[in-house]
């Protein structure tokens, strides 16, 4: 009895002991429940805010929607021209002249191979393109169209058409393009500004030869100079790359690059490789470029470029340590051009720009990118620091020859059929810029005595026919139809303007 007690008497203990705990612990405090809004809205991280993009996205899409919109408008274009077989040094699975593209760009643009065929074989060359207008005008890379003689290019639907070169702008290597077609399928514009770092974007070409073909990845940095475009673009270049981990591949050169709403927002052009094929980045004209060159190309037949006339260079510690300048980022002013928009503004040497139209720009790339927006005569707001004095100025943009109008196109090169070349002339600022009297550059090699007997490539600067100084295509062309026997030209490679290099072969 007195053990049923004993242990009656420990429950009770027990449990007035876990009670009070309890009520020290809170634990048995009345449970609050609240009321969460019917309407109240998640979204996905990787999807796209449809309050602020310009389609609808359902939130279970993937990249399946971008996909959708943008492959039926990306076209495979193939390109092709005529080599001679006698040429030495030639390699017979090449494609459109290489050694004609600089190598971050020949990356990207595909060499499926080439043909021989009695004394020529046709060499070819493939890439991709991006119709942005029903009646048939497509945006690609100039570097994909250059030196081509036939274009051919094939629909997302597989039909085929042949094209045509309405412009090419070296300078940002792009081109237009132009089949006869209506009622195509297109892919609209979106503002590249507004992409951040770190946005979706996906990558729709042809790499390989393999049609169709779309990849995705991040944008991983905005307003990328790799220092490319500018080898065949020279001084005027621009080279504000939005740079992604899409994988892209040789062949992707002249595709789209959109966002998660299928909206282009650049064309790939190059990729950045030991290897020549992916390796974790890719490089990207921005829309907000593309759109303003194809619109130029298309009106003009030319872009219309509204240049400040001012020589630059990008601000780092140690150089504004050494120029005595209180900041480390900026763009310097080196130099002034007489005559020029930034003189009549008021800029000097010395002077470091920060901003065009209250749109920062501390890198180069960024100057020039808000630079090449503009077409001659257009008004900028230039904000610049003077020995640490923030100012502003106001300057008409110029055009290459000085003036505020709309620049022309050029007249077509001459050409010398028996030499299979076409010339054109240097004009005053190309020679100034490689030390040059004046000279007469190759544009063009196709099957004659120059392709055939010497390894002279386009783009080389003829000064001299047999020691005769030529500098108009006039002069060259005279020059060349009279002569007999042994012809000697010498001249300079724009990329090596120090050494003269000569090339001789024969008349008969």
């Amino acid at each position: 009895m007195k053990k049923i007690l004993f242990i009656l008497l420990a429950a009770i203990v027990g449990g007035l002991a876990a009670l009070g705990g309890a009520q020290f612990l809170g634990l048995n405090q009345t449970v609050k429940y609240v009321d969460v809004p019917a309407n109240q809205k998640t979204n996905f991280a990787r999807y796209a805010d449809t309050s602020t993009s310009t389609g609808a996205v359902a939130p279970n899409a993937g990249f399946s929607v971008a996909a959708e919109k943008t492959l039926p408008a990306v076209v495979h274009i193939k390109a092709s021209k005529r080599a001679t077989a006698g040429r030495s040094g030639g390699n017979p699975h090449e494609g459109i002249d290489p050694r004609l593209i600089p190598p971050g760009l020949r990356d990207l643009f595909g060499n499926p191979g080439g043909e021989r065929g009695g004394e020529e074989r046709l060499q070819r060359g493939s890439g991709s393109g991006v119709i942005i207008s029903a009646d048939g005008y497509i945006v690609t890379n100039n570097h994909v169209v250059e030196g081509a003689e036939n274009l051919e290019v094939d629909l997302n639907d597989q039909q085929t058409y042949q094209a045509e070169v309405i412009g090419v702008d070296p300078t940002t290597d792009i081109a237009l393009i132009k089949i006869d077609a209506k009622n195509l399928p297109t892919v609209q514009f979106a503002d590249s500004d507004l992409l951040k770092v770190g946005d979706w974007v996906v990558a729709v070409g042809n790499p390989f030869s393999l049609t169709s073909t779309v990849t995705a990845g991040i944008v991983s940095a905005k307003g990328r100079s790799i220092d490319i475009v500018r080898r065949s673009g020279g001084e005027l270049a621009i080279e504000s790359f939005i740079q992604t981990d899409a994988v892209v591949n040789p062949g992707n050169s002249g595709g789209a690059l959109v966002d998660i709403n299928g909206n282009l927002v650049g064309i790939n052009t190059a990729i950045s490789s030991p290897t020549g094929v992916f390796a974790g980045y890719s490089f990207a004209v921005p829309s907000a470029i593309v759109k303003k060159v194809t619109e130029d190309l298309r009106e003009f037949g030319v872009v219309q470029r509204g240049l400040l006339g001012a020589r630059i260079q990008e601000l780092n510690t140690a150089f504004a340590k050494e120029r005595g300048i209180d900041r480390d980022n900026g763009v310097y002013v080196s130099e002034v051009t007489e005559g020029s928009a930034a003189k009549e503004a008021g800029l000097r040497e010395g002077d470091v720009i920060l901003s065009v139209d209250g749109i920062s720009t501390l890198r180069n790339s960024e100057l020039l990118e808000q630079l090449g927006r503009r077409r001659p005569g257009d008004e900028v707001t230039l904000s610049y620091e003077r020995a640490g004095r923030a100012l502003t100025t106001v300057a008409r943009l110029k055009n290459t020859d000085g003036g505020s109008g709309v620049v022309a196109v050029a007249q077509k090169p001459a050409s010398t059929t028996k030499f299979g070349a076409s010339f054109y002339e240097l004009n005053e600022s190309q020679s100034n810029d490689f030390g040059l009297d004046g000279g007469v550059v190759i544009r063009d090699l196709s099957g004659g005595l120059l392709s055939e007997q010497t390894r002279i490539r386009p783009t080389f600067i003829i000064t001299k026919v047999n020691g005769t100084v030529v500098g108009s295509v006039e002069k060259l062309t005279s020059l060349l139809d009279r002569a007999t026997g042994a012809v000697s030209l010498e001249g300079v490679y724009p990329e090596d303007p120090d050494r003269v290099v000569r090339y001789a072969f024969v008349v008969e």
